[in-house]
């Protein structure tokens, strides 16, 4: 049993291959961009709305409000990023299921390209909210010598976010193999619904952290003062501090 994806080799010619990471991440994006056209290309807004646009709805929606909770701003700036990197990997651990399909999430060079999305839509967002002067003003503040620190930290953050995800994918395919070769049926069967737990709830913290980091490259030196000046003004209107 293959562990990695990237060992499954369907094509080669030279130094062109292709393997079943690449293989299954097109199948996964091709089938998710094929849903959202054939459910959204006939959108009913006041005739009896069909089953997959009531889906499509409740998907979107709950992506929305978690995006809202998070960020306490409006969720339409985050929603087109962080919901498709959500559904892609949630989606790709469901279509592992079938038998002979490979997850590309449990490949570093999916996950890698997935964290590294991320890195580059930081600076994006941050430099679309406060202007190129104000997003890289944060890098030398409160002092210049913080710069380093600041590099470094974006660095090992998109790090951890690809090995995290690919080490919480790849354990569980090492779970369901070691006990496919000890109980070859019905508690591997378990142990792979489990699985697909696991991968939806590493999909739900993958996007809350590129969320989380996003959003923090958007705050505005404003923001962060009326924050703690909010935070002033409860304190002053606490029992402890009337008394």
């Amino acid at each position: 049993m293959e562990l990695s994806p990237d060992t499954i080799v369907y094509w080669q010619w030279g130094l062109v291959k292709i393997n079943a990471t690449l293989l299954f991440t097109w199948i996964s994006g091709a089938i998710l961009v094929l849903g959202s056209w054939l459910v959204t290309r006939r959108l009913r807004v006041r005739a009896e709305v069909g089953k997959g646009q009531a889906f499509l709805e409740m998907v979107v929606t709950l992506i929305r409000d978690q995006i809202r909770d998070a960020t306490r701003e409006e969720a339409d700036a985050y929603l087109p990023l962080v919901g498709t990197l959500f559904l892609f990997i949630v989606f790709s651990t469901f279509l592992a299921v079938i038998p002979g399909v490979r997850n590309p999430a449990g490949s570093l060079s999916t996950t890698g390209a997935l964290a590294l999305c991320v890195f580059v839509a930081v600076p994006a967002y941050g430099i679309a909210s406060k202007g190129l002067g104000g997003y890289l003003k944060h890098y030398v503040s409160p002092t210049p010598f913080m710069l380093p620190f600041h590099v470094i930290g974006e660095v090992s953050r998109t790090v951890a976010l690809a090995i995290r995800l690919f080490g919480n994918i790849m354990s569980g395919r090492l779970i369901v193999a070691i006990l496919l070769s000890i109980v070859p049926f019905v508690f591997p069967a378990i142990m792979e619904a489990f699985g697909l737990l696991i991968g939806f709830i590493q999909a739900y913290v993958f996007a809350i952290l590129a969320l989380v980091y996003i959003a923090s490259g958007t705050r505005t030196v404003r923001d962060e003062r009326e924050e703690r000046t909010a935070e002033e003004a409860d304190e002053d209107r606490s029992p402890d501090s009337s008394s």
